[in-house]
């Protein structure tokens, strides 16, 4: 007697702060075109009321702007799915089947913890270094097993999401895909990258302001003290200020760099939980060990 396969079904986690009138309609309409999948889709309104909405379409509205990674785990906590979808809202999924396949690596392999699209500007084509999640970026159509990800399009099995904790919603904004992406693997998980799954979205540059060397510096600092087996952190930390000062020449840059990198070492970064020595030989064997 032959069985039908039941479809993926899939909750997807979209953040606004009303603030993209154009992008965010197309960004929605792609997603809830996709099809082969049940779709359980909720907004976020980061600091706001959601606007723009499709019908039909539950939304969450936050008093105050909670931060990216805090805002996606208060969407993920109102959807229902085997697998989570995080969607930054100026992208675009250019095929109907985009979720449809990401959801089969997904079933085609219990060990995956997180499948990672190949993210290209819509209309130059290319493919940005920090949207490769691996150190060896200049190829973005190799494909294999990663160890970080591009946390504004990933797909996520919900029970590694669950049992990892999520987001670290306390990182506001920068990294936060490094760390969960670390505690996925210290669970046993992995992560591929999918380069022949396409998703669009426009080649901006996020070190914009002095927030991103402030912030990413301070994160960088808590993903150490947070993740790492204590003899590594010096290790880590070390590796990220030489590298830091070698990068950076910008004055003002490195100057909020530096005080990123003092606050973070003053506290702050949540509960203290280290991999496990045999996830940081997996995650070396893998290609990135986690002193970079």
């Amino acid at each position: 007697m032959s069985t039908v396969a039941t479809r993926p079904t899939v909750g997807a986690v979209v953040l606004t702060m009303n603030d993209r009138p154009e992008e965010f309609p197309r960004a929605m309409a792609s997603l809830l075109a996709q099809e082969g999948v049940d779709l359980d889709v909720v907004v976020v309104g980061n600091g706001c009321v959601p606007e723009q909405v499709a019908p039909g379409v539950r939304t969450v509205a936050l008093a105050e702007n909670a931060g990216i990674p805090e805002g996606r785990n208060i969407g993920a906590a109102n959807v229902t799915g085997d697998y989570l979808f995080f969607f930054d809202n100026d992208a675009i999924l250019p095929t109907a089947d985009t979720l449809a396949r990401l959801a089969a690596e997904l079933r085609s392999d219990p060990a995956l913890a997180y499948a990672q699209p190949r993210i290209t500007d819509p209309d130059s084509g290319v493919t940005l270094r920090r949207w490769v999640p691996r150190l060896r970026a200049s190829d973005p159509e190799r494909a294999g097993i990663v160890t970080v990800m591009a946390e504004g399009v990933v797909m996520i099995r919900r029970s590694a999401f669950d049992a990892a904790g999520g987001w670290p919603g306390h990182f506001f904004l920068f990294h936060e895909g490094i760390d969960l992406a670390w505690r996925l693997w210290d669970q046993g998980g992995t992560g591929r990258y999918l380069p022949r799954i396409i998703v669009h979205h426009p080649a901006t540059d996020p070190a914009r302001h002095a927030t991103f060397y402030r912030l990413g510096a301070r994160n960088r600092v808590w993903l150490a003290r947070r993740n790492l087996p204590r003899l590594l952190v010096p290790l880590n930390l070390a590796t990220w200020i030489l590298l830091t000062l070698w990068r950076t020449r910008d004055r003002a840059a490195l100057r909020a760099s530096l005080a990123g990198f003092g606050e973070g070492l003053r506290g702050g970064y949540g509960e203290r939980a280290p991999m496990s020595w045999r996830t940081v030989v997996r995650l070396t064997r893998a290609g990135r060990p986690p002193v970079f």
